[in-house]
């Protein structure tokens, strides 16, 4: 055991070792689903709706095309017409009614693929349009009834304390608005799924992040057995939570066009269909009216949460729950309340995005402190410094802090690094010299991220995850979390090497195959490396003490002992596998009817240093220097996770000031990379990265999340150094030159 009475390390965990599967995508030689030759594979397009709302009351297919040369699906081809996720309220494909622009009517596949997307042109859709409701502000008002009686897919409520009673007896009380806008994923491959049936069985394979939510919604679809599904994941160029929920809508395209066909059936869209049909960031209104002391701190908080869900409800409610749950920020409060809750609309439903909904209201808690800054006269800084998380520490749903706290750790790293304090005075006297061609600023931000489901959703999932080994001595993990980019295989040999005591290259990793691997919950939410990395060292203990058994007395050392000792233990079976169950850490208490208690088992932290000027002229912004400390407990593999905090940071850049959704009558009007601008490599800032570790007792060798916090914090620190720059609190996203000059 360590100093801090976490299990030792062996050579692998700490290590920077190079990325598993990186010599073949950096040769081409990996293979994405569009580049598998399928024998006798059919492709397959989408008819979709061209209005926002309105009923059905024709689908035209016009006998100037050979129509015998295709399959054509429509609702009446789907025998359980649902997309299986939190509610089942989106059809597969739309029957009578259309809810939102590009909303799947019906399916054509053919042998060519460019015959295909000729055929869509040959289809008419009749309708009887109907008024739709288009933004935020039309839902509140109710000018026409979605969903229920209010529009309201979900709402959460948090209290603690008293806040009337706070506001009341507070110094002074400061009240503020906050918008954020959508963000497409901008993955690097497109969403591409291919299915097929033999003897009454589905296989379904593709570019996916949770295997196991499209196996339930493939079950659902056709009324088969879990045996009857089998789900593939190949190699994926990306997701950020964009090929969460969507892989089950287009792979139960593919499997219904393939047992129409009785043929394989492959979909792959292209770059304009997948940016303007798919999932996106939720888009938000956040309010925050804080009341503090005289010395500045915290008495009571008031915050009022409203997102976009767009026309089904998808992933909107654990959206939501993480953004109620993180809207008061890593700071301790008395008195919170946060109502928040999620509205329908007739756009393209939004899903899941890297950070879940914490920047949405993280983005609008820590400009909020610029706000109070602003009219007070403190410093944001110490603001920060004194009602900042620490141990002892009582979150909004009165959640105890008890270990691995490190937001004034962070906070102080990003402080000193950055010369935050030396360069805000600086730019305050350059700036106030006319003569200057540009204004600079400085701005800071701090977050937290819980790790893992909120509160009791990990007990719920009851995931599972093995390692194996055959006779050979091939050590195998078992896991359905999916490698996307991030790094996932590499870190899941490093870890079970160091619990088994042998090198990570005796250790490979099983493909997420559901014929293959226990259901190990959805590669999300900050959890693949402290839970289910977890589950696996467990896994890995039991199988090194049976080897050491079968050797008798402790694990081989030697590549011969190990092969010698997995004949005896596996005997006569192929391989032995031993699998382990998560099981909530002690202590650990949630109360789902009151949204109250230990939301997450931990938390980690972030501070940001956004360094940057603003053209007088164009009003350009260019960001000279993101200094960021993270942390994420104890880092598994140090280079794997600099890549998520400097990926996460240039994501958060382009949110914050290039990446601008143009809603039209309720469709993308922008979906190309050549009008809707993500960050290039000329456009990403110098990052000077810290990794601040806080073990936790509770992770894999003291690991915490990673993949989910490094988004959460740029915006705000950019906004905020906007406001030093210009004197102007810009209290929305993106911030783009227009924005800025408008704003002056």
């Amino acid at each position: 055991m360590s100093k801090q009475g976490l299990p030792r390390r062996g050579p692998a965990v700490g290590s920077s070792a190079r990325r598993t599967e990186g010599p073949e995508k950096l040769s081409g030689r990996a293979l994405y689903l569009d580049d598998h030759d399928i024998p006798g594979c059919l492709f397959g397009v989408t008819v979709r709706s061209e209005i926002p709302r309105g009923r059905i009351k024709n689908i035209v297919f016009d006998p100037a095309f050979p129509w015998s040369e295709c399959v054509v699906a429509t609702a009446r081809d789907v025998p359980t017409n649902v997309v299986a996720l939190i509610e089942d309220d989106q059809p597969l494909l739309a029957d009578g009614v259309v809810r939102h622009a590009l909303e799947p009517i019906a399916l054509i596949a053919h042998e060519s693929r460019a015959r295909a997307y000729e055929a869509l042109r040959f289809v008419r859709v009749e309708y009887e349009e109907l008024p739709p409701v288009l933004t935020i502000e039309d839902s509140l008002a109710r000018r026409e009834i979605l969903y229920g009686s209010d529009n309201v897919f979900k709402r959460y409520v948090i209290r603690r304390g008293d806040v009337d009673k706070g506001l009341r007896e507070s110094h002074v009380v400061v009240e503020g608005e906050y918008r954020v806008p959508h963000q497409e994923q901008a993955y690097i491959e497109n969403n591409a799924m291919a299915a097929w049936w033999k003897d009454g069985a589905l296989t379904v394979t593709g570019s996916l992040q949770c295997p196991y939510y499209v196996h339930k919604a493939m079950k659902r679809l056709f009324g088969l057995a879990d045996g009857q599904v089998r789900v593939i994941q190949t190699t994926t160029g990306g997701g950020f939570g964009g090929k969460e929920e969507y892989p089950n809508m287009i792979g139960g395209h593919a499997a219904v066009l393939a047992r129409k066909a009785g043929r394989p059936v492959k979909i792959v869209y292209d770059r304009a269909e997948d940016m303007a049909a798919t999932t996106k960031r939720h888009p938000a209104v956040v309010r925050h009216k804080t009341g503090l002391s005289r010395d500045g701190r915290l008495l009571a908080q008031d915050i009022q949460v409203v997102m976009d869900g767009g026309a089904y409800v998808t992933l909107s409610p654990v959206v939501l729950s993480r953004g109620a749950i993180h809207a008061a920020g890593p700071y301790e409060c008395p008195n919170v309340r946060v109502d928040a809750s999620v509205l329908a609309t007739n756009t393209p439903p939004n899903g899941a995005f890297r950070g879940f909904g914490a920047p949405q209201t993280l983005f609008a808690a820590e400009l909020h402190w610029e706000k109070i800054a602003q009219k007070t006269g403190w410093d944001p800084l110490e603001l920060r410094r004194k009602n900042a998380f620490r141990e002892g520490s009582v979150t909004a749903t009165g959640q105890v802090l008890k270990e691995s706290v490190g937001a004034r750790d962070v906070l102080e790293r990003a402080v000193k690094k950055s010369g935050y304090v030396k360069k805000r005075s600086a730019y305050e006297r350059w700036n106030r010299d006319p003569k200057k061609p540009c204004w600079k600023g400085i701005g800071l931000a701090l977050v937290q991220h819980g790790g893992g489901f909120t509160g009791s959703g990990e007990v719920h999932l009851a995931s599972r995850a093995a390692v194996s080994i055959d006779r050979e001595g091939l050590v195998r993990v078992l896991a359905a979390s999916t490698e996307i980019g991030q790094g996932t295989n590499t870190m899941f040999s490093q870890i079970a090497a160091d619990a088994l005591g042998v090198p990570r290259e005796w250790v490979e990793v099983e493909t997420p195959d559901t014929a293959k691997v226990p259901d190990s919950g959805p590669t999300v939410a900050s959890r693949t490396c402290m839970v289910v990395g977890g589950l696996l060292r467990r896994a890995a203990l039991d199988l090194r003490a049976a080897l050491a058994a079968a050797a008798g007395g402790s694990c081989p050392k030697t590549r011969g002992g190990l092969q010698r000792a997995a004949a005896r233990l596996c005997a006569g079976n192929k391989e032995k596998r031993f699998e382990a169950r998560y099981e909530p850490p002690p202590g650990v208490r949630w109360d789902d009817t009151t949204y109250s208690g230990d939301a997450y088992a931990v938390y980690s932290y972030a501070a940001v240093a956004a360094d940057l000027e603003v053209d007088k002229t164009s009003f350009e912004v260019r960001v000279k220097k993101i200094t960021t400390a993270q942390d994420i407990g104890r880092a598994i593999n140090p280079l794997l996770a600099e890549g998520q905090v400097t990926g996460g940071v240039a994501q958060a850049v382009g949110w914050a000031l290039y990446e601008n959704v143009v809603m039209k009558n309720g469709r993308m009007a922008n979906p190309q990379l050549t009008n809707y601008i993500i960050p290039t490599a000329l456009d990403t800032p110098p990052m000077d990265v810290t990794l601040v570790e806080k073990p936790f007792s509770g992770g894999p060798f003291g690991a915490k999340g990673v993949g989910e916090l490094p988004i959460d914090v740029p915006a705000p620190a950019i906004a905020a150094a906007i406001k030093q720059a210009t004197g102007v609190l810009i209290p929305e996203l993106p911030l783009l030159p227009e924005t800025i000059h408008r704003h002056l």
